[in-house]
């Protein structure tokens, strides 16, 4: 069998504006699966630019599962860019320093959503937003310039600001045999000999190859 190397940077011959990220992210809080891309025709190898307010003292991570589709202008947005919202004032004063320094909040006095994961075969959309800490299931599509505030289930299409649930892509049974077979974990042999079987639609023939 022959199939890509996870390993190249730019997997398409003359077309560098696809790249497997995982192999560009220098940052250890940001981890990449295998063959999730990135496509962007201007530099697409820097996708560290669009994860941002990713402070390291603030210590969360951005978790991005195998075989993503990232469209052009995604950005993650990751909580650093968060104020502290309990007081009147949101304006963080205490980051200048001098006496302005005494309203420091507590370490645990900004709002933390906690780590941004994104499961596997999920595909975001031109220009989509991410929120803090969200979480988005296996399988799941967002829209482009869609702003998603809130967890999306697996194999769920949302879009919108906010984004909101469009529909979900398949039956409930079927998804749950999805998550159930999970063939982004086959040694790549074996996803290289069912090709036609994951891109298809008939979860008897894809469950057939367990």
């Amino acid at each position: 069998m022959d199939y890509p190397d996870p390993n190249m940077v730019h997997p398409m011959a003359g077309f560098p504006q696809v790249c497997f990220i995982k192999n560009t992210v220098s940052n250890p809080n940001i981890m990449i699966g295998d063959y999730t891309y990135y496509d962007d025709p201007v530099d697409s190898e820097n996708f560290e630019r669009n994860v941002l307010y990713h402070f390291p003292f603030v210590g969360d991570k951005l978790v991005i599962g195998k075989f993503c589709a990232l469209s052009r202008g995604i950005r993650f947005i990751m909580n650093g860019a968060n104020h502290k919202m309990s007081g009147f004032s949101t304006y963080p004063f205490e980051i200048f320093g001098k006496d302005w320094q005494r309203v420091t909040p507590q370490k645990n006095g900004y709002p933390h959503k906690g780590d941004t994961v994104i499961g596997h075969d999920v595909w975001i959309g031109y220009e989509a937003v991410i929120m803090p800490g969200i979480k988005i299931g296996d399988g799941a599509i967002v829209a482009a310039q869609s702003v998603v505030t809130k967890d999306v289930p697996p194999y769920t299409i949302v879009g919108g600001n906010p984004a909101e649930l469009i529909r979900q892509r398949f039956p409930e049974a079927t998804i749950q045999a999805l998550r159930e077979i999970t063939w982004w974990n086959w040694d790549m042999e074996k996803i290289t000999a069912n090709l036609e079987k994951i891109v298809g639609a008939d979860i008897t023939a894809l469950r057939s190859c367990l």
